[in-house]
C-alpha cells in the first residue's frame, strides 16, 4: 500500500470513489467542470497498485484566531470503498495529513464530520454551533427608516469581502476567503445579494438569499453595525407580499434576535458543525495572542496526542506580561509511570477546544477533561481570551 497525492489522469477514480460513498451523480456538464477545476496536489490517496482505495482531501485555508489569521488545514472528502473499510486506511490517511500540515506550517485543522465520535478518536473536537431560525413574515423585526440605501444584487467581490472581513474577524473559526472561494463558493446563479450602504457610500452589511415557493432563505446575514442590520431586516420586511416566511441558517450560536422581536417564540434550532483540532502545539501557541493580565503567567502541561506525537509530553508554558506566549517541552515521557508531574494534564481536544473560546477551562475541569490543581485552572483560565466561535462556509 501507497500513500501520496493524486495525479491529474486519476481524477475519474478519485470522482467515482466521491460519487460512490457521498451518494450523489454528476452530469457530465459538471464533470467536465469539476475536472477543470480539480487539484490532484489537494487529494491525498491510498494505493494498491494502481488501484484508489481510500482518499482524503486537504485544503490549504486561513481562519481568524482572535483577530489573528492563522493557515489552516481543511479537510474534507474522507471515502473508503466499503469492501476496504475497517483496515485502517482512514486513520493512516489522518495521520498523514497532519503529519504534512505540520510540515506546511498549518497549526490548526477542521473538519466537518460524518460522525463526532469517529473524528474524536483522532484528536479533533467539536468547535462551533449555529443558530437556524424559520420566522413567519409577520414576526420579522419591525420596519425602520434608517439612513443610507440597499442595492440588491451586487456581486462586487472587494465590496462584499470588505464587509466579511470586518465582521468574520470578530469570531474565532471563521475563513479568511480570496476571490476563487468568493467565486467558486459563495456567489452562484441560485442566490442573491443585497448590500446596505451607508450615508457615505460605504459597504456596512450584505445578506446572501433566495426566494422560492413562498419562503426567503437566507445563508448569510452579515452587518458591521446595528444600522445595517436594521436596514437589511427591513429589506426583507419587504417582501412580505411575496412570502410567508423566512428560513435563516448559519446564524452565530450567541446571537440575540429573539429578544428583539415583539413575538419571540419563534422556530429555534441549534446545530452542531465543524471540529477542530490543534496540529502544532507549539507553533499554534508562539503566535496565540493571550490576554495581558499584567504578569507573567508559567504553568506545565501534560499533553496528551496519540497522534500527533510530536504534542505529546510536559510543556512549560510561558504568558509574557504583553500576552505573547511560548511552549518549551521538558519532559518527552508522556503519560507514563516516569513523566514529570505536571500543573494540568489534558488532551489535544481539550486544549484546542480551550484556546478555540468554545468551551472555558473551570467548566473543562469539572467535566473531568482537565486534571490538575483548581488554582492552575484559574490561571489558565485567566490568559485565554473569552471569543464566540462561529463558522459560515462548508468544505
Amino acid at each position: 500500500m501507497e500513500i501520496r497525492q493524486l495525479q491529474r489522469e486519476e481524477f475519474e477514480a478519485a470522482i467515482e470513489l466521491s460519487q460512490y460513498a457521498f451518494q450523489f451523480t454528476m452530469s457530465q456538464e459538471d464533470l467536465e467542470k469539476s475536472k477543470k477545476k480539480f487539484k490532484p496536489e489537494q487529494t491525498w490517496g491510498i494505493f494498491d497498485g494502481h488501484d484508489l482505495n481510500a482518499k482524503l482531501t486537504l485544503l490549504p485555508l486561513q481562519v481568524y484566531i482572535n483577530g489573528q489569521v492563522f493557515d489552516m488545514g481543511g479537510i474534507a472528502g474522507v471515502a473508503t470503498w466499503p469492501e476496504k473499510r475497517r483496515g485502517g486506511m482512514v486513520s493512516r490517511l489522518l495521520t498523514h495529513a497532519l503529519e504534512e500540515m505540520k510540515s506546511a506550517g498549518q497549526s490548526l485543522s477542521f473538519l466537518h464530520p460524518f460522525s463526532f465520535a469517529f473524528y474524536r478518536k483522532f484528536g479533533w473536537e467539536t468547535y462551533i454551533e449555529y443558530k437556524k431560525y424559520v420566522i413567519p413574515i409577520e414576526k420579522f423585526p419591525a420596519k425602520l427608516k434608517t439612513e443610507g440605501t440597499v442595492k440588491r444584487d451586487v456581486n462586487d467581490i472587494l465590496e462584499l469581502d470588505q464587509v466579511y472581513q470586518a465582521y468574520a474577524s470578530r469570531y474565532n473559526g471563521t475563513l479568511v476567503r480570496d476571490k476563487e472561494w468568493w467565486q467558486e463558493r459563495i456567489l452562484n446563479e441560485n442566490y442573491r445579494t443585497a448590500v446596505y450602504y451607508s450615508e457615505t457610500g460605504d459597504p456596512q452589511g450584505y445578506a446572501l438569499y433566495k426566494i422560492e415557493n413562498k419562503q426567503l432563505n437566507c445563508d448569510e446575514l452579515v452587518y458591521e453595525n446595528e444600522t445595517a442590520r436594521r436596514a437589511l431586516w427591513t429589506y426583507f420586511a419587504n417582501h412580505d407580499s411575496m412570502i410567508t416566511h423566512g428560513k435563516f441558517i448559519y446564524v452565530p450560536a450567541n446571537d440575540n434576535l429573539p429578544f428583539l422581536l415583539d413575538d419571540p417564540r419563534i422556530q429555534q434550532e441549534t446545530v452542531p458543525y465543524f471540529m477542530g483540532r490543534i496540529v502544532d502545539a507549539a507553533a499554534f501557541v508562539e503566535r496565540y495572542p493571550f490576554e495581558q493580565v499584567g504578569e507573567e503567567t508559567r504553568l506545565t502541561l501534560n499533553l496528551i496526542d496519540r497522534y500527533a506525537p510530536w504534542n505529546e509530553g510536559v510543556w512549560r508554558l510561558t504568558i509574557t506580561t504583553e500576552g505573547k506566549g511560548h511552549l518549551e517541552r521538558v519532559d518527552t515521557s508522556n503519560s507514563s509511570e516516569n513523566a514529570m508531574v505536571a500543573d494540568l494534564k489534558l488532551g489535544i481536544q481539550s486544549l484546542t477546544t480551550l484556546m478555540l473560546g468554545y468551551q472555558q477551562a473551570d467548566d473543562l475541569y469539572k467535566w473531568g477533561r482537565i486534571e490538575g490543581g483548581s488554582e492552575f485552572v484559574s490561571a489558565l483560565k485567566r490568559v485565554i481570551p473569552v471569543k464566540q466561535t462561529f463558522l459560515l462556509d462548508f468544505f
